[in-house]
């Protein structure tokens, strides 16, 4: 087993963490509130 395929099994594995946190409602809810402080600060400085 080389480790191009090991490095390529932990990627999956961590892919799928953060999948599967993205998909919880209350983390949805937080990210949509980051998203749009984001944009909100980047309006303000143009």
């Amino acid at each position: 087993m080389g480790m191009g395929l090991v490095s390529k099994i932990v990627k999956l594995g961590i892919a799928k963490k953060v999948y599967d946190e993205a998909r919880k409602p209350e983390n949805q809810r937080r990210a949509k509130e980051a998203y749009a402080s984001f944009q909100a600060k980047r309006a303000r400085k143009q």
